[in-house]
This record gives C-alpha cells, structure tokens and sequence, in this order.
C-alpha cells in the first residue's frame, strides 16, 4: 500500500520551509522514522521522517522548493511496517479544522457587544474566525488578527493570512492598517549602469527582514552606551583557560556576560519583560530564559540558554559552545531558538567600537558587545592603559525610561569590574 508522507508541524506557527537536502532517492528502503529531507524551517534545519518502512515510491519535492505544513513531500510504498494510520492523520486535517474555533462555537454575534464596552484588547481576539495557533501566530508577529482579511470558507483566517498581513504592513512602511494594494516602491533598472546578479533571500534571511523590520517600525528604542574595565577579568579569564581539562570549552566573555546579565533580570525584573500593547500590561517573565546571536552562514541565528541564572559560569560555556557548534552545522531544532527573554549580541570577535542592536520582540531589552581595546584610564594621579570593554544596550523605551537603562548597565559592568559582586 503506498502512503503519501507530508510535512508535518515541526515547531509552534511555522508554516512554512525550503527542502534544503534530499535524503533518500526513488527506490530506496527506508524505516520508519528516517529522514526522508531536510527543510530549513524560521532559523532551524529539521529532518522529515517517513512515518512507515517501506520502499520510497516516488519523491514529490525538489531541493530549492518551499513546502508547507501539509504538502505531500513523497510516497512510501509500505511493507506492513510502521504505523500504517498515522498517514491518514494528515488528510484528516481539513475536518479537524472544523471546530477549531471551539472557544468560541459561534464566534460571529460575539464581538459586538465587546467593541461597544471597551476598546480592541487581546480577549476580543475570541471573535475572529481563526483557530488558536494562528491568533498566536498573530500575536507573536505583532499583527491585530481582527483586521486580517480572511481567504478560507466563510472568511476564515488562515497562517498565510496573518502573514500577508503582516508583509502588507511591512512593505507599507508599517501602517496600521494598509491598503490591499499596498507594495514596496519598485527598484529602478539597475542594469542600465551596468551588469548585475540576483540572488534569492535564504529562509533564514527573509524571517530576519520581516522580524527585523516590525522591531524598527513598532517599538521606540534607545541604545544605552557604557565601557567595562575588564583587566582583571581578562586576567583570571586566561588563567583558568590554561588550566581547563582539554574537552572542556574555553572561558569565553560571553559565557561570563550570560551569568551576569541572567543575575541583572533578577534585580532589574522590567527587562526580563514583555509589552503587551492590546492589553495594556506588562508582562514579568518568572523565568530567565537568555539568546546568544551566532553568526552562521546562513544568517544570523538566535539559540537560547534555558534557566541561565540557575546555572554556573563553567555550565553556561559548555552549553554556549554546544548550541553554537550546532546551530552552525545547521542541527539545532527550533524549539531551541524560542522563548528568550533577553539576548547578548556579540561582536568583538569581529570588530569594531560600538553598535546599536535591535530589540527583538517579545522581549524589550538586548545587550551589544564589542571588542575591547587597551584605553588610558585615570588611577591614582595617572593615567595607565586598561583593557575596556565597548558595551551598548538597547531598550524599549515604552517599558524602560533611560534613568533604568543607566541603572541596569551600570550594574553590569561593575559587575564586570568587581566579579565578587555577584555573592553579595
């Protein structure tokens, strides 16, 4: 019996990837569970598995090809192996759809009397003809689901709804509610001053243009300016990373930075935050959850350290270093990349003086290092050449005033300055 295997949902509101690699070939045996692709999915490569054994009939998908949640990617010609039902859960899904706005069984007298009582909130979303994970979907994107026009049976949102939507906004310069026709200007013809090359935008790089471009046109940010004098710290740093076991990583300033800061949310709670506009509250996340940008070939990706204030310095490298390792060699999930409530951007292994990062929403606070430099410094009567180090936070201005953003830098780096501050 042949099985079509379609993608699956391999992460909370992706919709959507790009096969990056065929895995197996017309003709190929395979078990259950073996990767059939690979698709690069938001900012993760995850493997595809067929659902039973069998013999790969046909492959329905090329490399290069973007796929949806859904989509048929090949079919299995089964031996009896494997969960034979398991296939039949997909084409099943359009019926699931069905009672998916079960919070609300009848959702169109409802919003009503709620516009009447007060203005738009988060509760009011119940109204709209969207099942859970797209209004989440929503929400994440920063997106009002009640001005989605919806494409499906009786007006029903849909996932590419919500970011059409959003796309809309994005390319009208970040209105409210932009026009249907709303596009961004057209480039001129660059060819009449000479040859050009195209190229399309990875996965990776068109998620970090959207996500990138909601920040700058939604939230009002100012970036916060400071240097750490990090003598002693490059000091003892270098003594302990000559000292290390072989297998264990190296000390980095990083791993240092993520203990600090993960200290730092506890005494300043408002960073660790998030601004809920519809509502009008914000929210103080009880968990310090902390993303470290990694520079990868395929673009700029965001691997999150869980529960980093509960863990030593020394666990905190070996961490960084394996979810660094990974996300390079494009084996980290996507679920590892979700739910961080700061972030540390570091470039000082590039270069470079001072930079202003981007407050990446939900969360309302990032941290920019760069490298550190030998700077006269005034001691004693006398200026003497110590090692600083650049820092630059960014904040949402909404939620912190600049008198914070003194105050939580300045605990920083003498945090940086004075280690032993961290005990007390």
């Amino acid at each position: 019996m042949k099985t079509e295997i379609r993608v699956p949902e391999v992460a909370e509101n992706v919709t959507e990837g790009k096969v990056v690699s065929l895995l197996v070939a017309k003709g190929d045996s395979v078990e259950v569970d073996q990767n059939l692709i690979e698709l690069e999915t938001e900012k993760a490569v995850v493997g595809i598995p067929s659902t039973v054994a069998g013999t790969v009939a046909e492959l329905l998908v090329e490399e290069g090809a973007t796929v949806k949640v859904g989509d048929a990617i090949a079919t299995v010609d089964g031996n009896g192996a494997g969960p034979a039902p398991k296939p039949e859960a997909k084409p099943a899904a359009p019926a699931a759809k069905a009672p998916e706005p079960e919070p609300e069984p009848e959702p169109e007298p409802a919003p009503a009397p709620k516009a009447a009582a007060a203005p738009p909130s988060d509760s009011d979303e119940s109204g709209a003809p969207a099942s859970p994970a797209v209004r989440r979907l929503a929400r994440r994107l920063g997106a009002d689901i009640r001005q989605v026009e919806g494409t499906g049976p009786g007006g029903r949102i849909s996932a590419d709804d919500v970011q059409d939507f959003v796309k809309r906004i994005m390319e009208s310069g970040g209105a409210a509610a932009p026009s249907a026709g709303a596009a961004p200007a057209p480039l001129p013809d660059l060819t009449r001053w000479g040859p050009v090359r195209r190229e399309a935008l990875s996965q990776v790089r068109q998620i970090t243009a959207r996500t990138m471009t909601q920040a700058w046109t939604t939230i009002p940010q100012v970036t916060q300016s400071g240097h750490a004098d990090i003598t002693e710290l490059e000091r003892f740093r270098g003594e302990w990373n000559a000292r290390r076991a072989e297998d264990d990583p190296a000390l980095t300033v990083t791993a240092i930075l993520l203990k600090i800061c993960a200290e730092a949310l506890q005494r300043f709670p408002q960073f660790n935050a998030s601004f809920d506009a519809a509502a009008g509250e914000l929210v103080y996340r009880e968990y310090r959850h902390l993303g470290v940008a990694v520079d990868t070939d395929r673009g700029l990706l965001v691997p999150v350290v869980r529960d980093a204030d509960q863990k030593g310095i020394a666990q905190l490298s070996r961490e960084l270093d394996d979810l660094a390792r990974r996300a390079r060699a494009k084996r980290i999930g996507p679920d590892e990349m979700e739910g961080g409530t700061f972030t540390l951007s570091n470039l000082g292994g590039i270069g470079g003086t001072n930079f202003s990062p981007i407050v990446y929403p939900p969360q309302v606070s990032i941290l920019g290092i760069s490298r550190a430099a030998q700077t006269p410094l005034w001691r004693d009567g006398a200026f003497v050449p110590r090692l600083t180090l650049p820092l630059d936070l960014s904040y949402d201005h909404r939620v912190i005033d600049g008198a914070d953003g003194a105050r939580f830098l300045r605990w920083i780096v003498a945090a940086l300055e004075q280690p032993l501050q961290l005990l007390m």
